[in-house]
């Protein structure tokens, strides 16, 4: 039986906010794709549509490209988590 998170949410974008948001540390591409089991290129397209959206941006430090929330993307982030403990 499927979790009822995912009757909301598209699964990896959603924890890819979410992980986002709770760890401060310094994000990278290769590993947000490891944290929600992922390959590398799903997390490249789902990332790139969420900077569509304005939810995340990327830095780029020297050669490496550092993702982090945006304020919009924090609240979207707030609010899955939000439903999550609401659905649980």
């Amino acid at each position: 039986m499927k979790d009822n998170f995912d009757v909301f949410f598209r699964r990896k974008p959603a924890l890819m906010l979410v992980s986002l948001k709770r760890n401060t540390r310094i994000r990278y591409g290769s590993v947000l794709a490891k944290e929600v089991d992922c390959t590398y290129s799903h997390a490249v397209k789902i990332l790139q549509t969420l900077e569509d959206l304005k939810l995340v941006f990327f830095e780029k430090k020297g050669r490496i490209k550092v993702i982090q929330l945006t304020k919009k993307g924090r609240a979207v982030a707030d609010a899955i988590e939000n439903i999550q403990q609401l659905i649980k």
